[in-house]
């Protein structure tokens, strides 16, 4: 994301809390020991041993105390973000450092939790986000891959939220076919949960990285999308507007984005 910054994309304001505060909470809450443990315990292809560990190590986590200079940055932080005498609704979601490793990929397996408004709203937030490196897929996908459990750390990332009307992710590479000619873009309606946890089949563009052109497009039905509702809840609800579909892919290969004006063409 600092990247996509510095290259002038429109990117969300938000900050990171990293790994170092992750471990300062596992030695705050003396439960490092505990969990490692537990994982050393259990047979991971057993799914009831499994689900078990991975409920008894969430639950240590989600019913831990982040030590307080941790809690105090995160608030300064958050009221830094928010603007004076305000509580911005923002974004928070994990990043583990094993994510995207050559030949294994963490992404969509940590929490992503979306509209949260307020300091201790934000500090739970938080807490489940650490809390989800140890469910069960997670767990398994560590030992099916021969990834060692303490080798695998987790920050968390708040940014302000975008009530999108299309949310969508973008490969540079063709994470399939390894083909560096080639963007892939698969993009869904409303919130960007959907296609980050795979509830819903996206939609799915491949463009030529040198020409910008549509080489192939694979549209899904989709029924169903996530939206914020009046209250400040997340909701799943019918897609009602299907004649945009066209407008947004046009937009991420008009001319103005292959000639570098971003800001611009980010308003369409």
């Amino acid at each position: 994301m600092g990247e996509m910054t510095q290259a002038g994309f429109p990117v969300p304001n938000g900050f990171a809390i990293t790994i170092k505060a992750y471990d300062l909470f596992l030695k705050e809450n003396d439960i490092v020991k505990k969990i490692y443990d537990i994982l050393a315990s259990i047979d991971a292809n057993d799914p009831a041993q499994l689900d078990s560990a991975s409920k008894r190590i969430e639950k240590m986590i989600v019913n831990g105390k982040i030590p307080d200079e941790v809690a105090a940055e995160i608030i300064s932080s958050y009221k830094k973000l928010s603007g004076r005498f305000k509580k911005s609704l923002v974004a928070v979601r994990t990043s583990a450092t094993a994510e995207d490793m050559p030949q294994s990929s963490f992404a969509g397996m940590g929490t992503t939790v979306l509209n949260v408004k307020g300091e201790a709203n934000l500090l739970t937030a938080v807490r489940e986000c650490w809390a989800s490196l140890f469910t069960g897929r997670s767990i398994y996908y560590r030992v099916e891959n021969k990834i060692p459990h303490e080798k695998v750390k987790i920050s968390v990332a708040v940014q302000k939220m975008v009530e999108s009307e299309v949310s969508g992710v973008m490969f540079s590479v063709d994470p399939v076919k390894n083909d560096k000619d080639r963007i892939v873009i698969e993009s869904v309606w409303g919130l960007g949960e959907m296609i980050v946890q795979g509830s819903v089949v996206p939609d799915t563009y491949v463009v030529q990285k040198g020409t910008f052109a549509i080489l192939s497009k694979e549209i899904s039905d989709q029924t169903i999308q996530l939206v914020r509702t009046g209250s400040g809840e997340n909701k799943e609800v019918k897609v009602s507007w299907p004649s945009f579909r066209q407008n947004y892919i046009h937009t991420i290969t008009s001319p103005r984005i292959r000639n570098g004006q971003r800001k611009k063409a980010s308003s369409t």
